[in-house]
């Protein structure tokens, strides 16, 4: 795998001081492996920026990629929901994601994931 892409269950437990996630990014950061985040999944997960230090750190390290959900992910996004017959658009632009870069997704959800591709490699938290 070339690193890790977090949706929006793991942002809100590197928030909440989650040491599994602070250990995953911990590792990545030191093998430079490119942490891969939707930004759908940061939408989903910035509630108060400026009390979120947490999260406004790592988004501005050099080894993160904000992924928007421009017209060819929008379009991609609305194949994986019609192929799995299910809504959650921030769920499928995580899994958009993480094929395009090979990775896993770093979840606390996973069987929504699993729904959309039961393919992908997750690591739970």
């Amino acid at each position: 795998m070339a690193g890790i892409t977090l949706d929006a269950g793991a942002l809100i437990a590197l928030d909440r001081d989650d040491r599994r996630v602070i250990a995953l990014l911990a590792r990545s950061a030191e093998t430079r492996a490119t942490v891969t985040i939707p930004a759908s999944a940061l939408a989903q997960a910035v509630r108060r920026p400026d009390r979120q230090v947490r999260l406004a750190r790592l988004v501005r390290q050099p080894t993160i990629d904000v992924v928007s959900l421009g017209r060819i992910d929008a379009t991609n996004v609305g194949r994986v929901l019609a192929a799995s017959g299910t809504t959650d658009v921030v769920d499928a632009h995580v899994v958009i994601c993480a094929r395009r870069a090979n990775q896993a997704v770093v979840t606390s959800d996973p069987d929504n994931l699993r729904a959309l591709d039961p393919t992908l490699t997750i690591v739970e938290l």
